[in-house]
């Protein structure tokens, strides 16, 4: 696949967990869904100049939700890729340190 790497990370997952990780070097971000590991290691190391270790994926299904306006209507959250990604010990990237 050839893109953009900022097309391939949409953005970082900021949770408590993805923070905890975030202090043994992994970290999470939401993916595009056709985005390979090899995509995703070239993405992360280009846009941080970091080295990556280990890529994990997963495919997360969106959510069925309520709607609102009429009575007994049901949504559904869009599904998500994300992606957990292991750099080289010593090495962080910035945008998850407080």
């Amino acid at each position: 696949m050839n893109r953009e790497a900022r097309d391939i990370i949409i953005r970082p997952v900021i949770s408590e967990k993805s923070y905890a990780e975030a202090e043994r070097g992994k970290y999470t971000f939401v993916v595009a869904a056709k985005a390979t590991k090899p995509d995703i290691r070239r993405a992360v190391e280009e846009i941080w100049g970091v080295h990556v270790r280990d890529v994990n994926t997963i495919k997360r299904r969106g959510k069925s939700v309520r709607m609102r306006g009429r009575w007994g209507e049901f949504g559904k959250r869009p599904d998500q890729r994300r992606a957990i990604v292991t750099l080289a010990p010593g090495e962080s990237i910035a945008i998850f340190e407080s």
